[in-house]
């Protein structure tokens, strides 16, 4: 099973780390699934993490090594192409376009409003505790 992780999902899993996107984060690297990263994703990845920092409770060092660690354990997927769906947020098409291109099973996010279009390429949009139970 593929996944692409919403910046979303990286940001509340250091924001509680009680809750369902923390512990979806705690199975990376296990054989449920595989997440997926673009270069496009990472450096998105990058520049909400920095901005995001002190809610996240992370400095400069720990945010490069999570980087670091994230492109570890992704797989990484190419993007030939620039389709850019019409989406609601135009700032996640990039998402989508990994989702696709990497031939994804889902896509883990909090704002599912902003990827309408995912059904139609047999991509099923869902939350974090949604991906978990679809786990078991």
């Amino acid at each position: 099973m593929r996944i692409v992780l919403d910046t979303n999902i990286w940001v509340s899993a250091f924001r509680s780390k009680h809750g369902a996107s923390a512990k979806l984060i705690s199975l990376i690297g296990g054989n449920h699934f595989s997440i997926v990263t673009s270069v496009p994703l990472v450096l998105e990845y990058e520049e909400v993490f920095f901005r995001q920092r002190g809610q996240m409770n992370l400095d400069k060092a720990k945010i490069d090594h999570l980087l670091d660690l994230i492109c570890a354990l992704s797989d990484h997927q190419r993007i030939y192409y620039l389709w850019r769906p019409t989406e609601p947020d135009g700032d996640d098409a990039h998402v989508l376009e990994l989702a696709v291109a990497a031939k994804c099973d889902y896509i883990i996010t909090y704002n599912k409003r902003d990827f309408t279009q995912a059904a139609s390429f047999g991509i099923e949009v869902v939350t974090a505790a949604e991906f978990l139970q679809k786990l078991g």
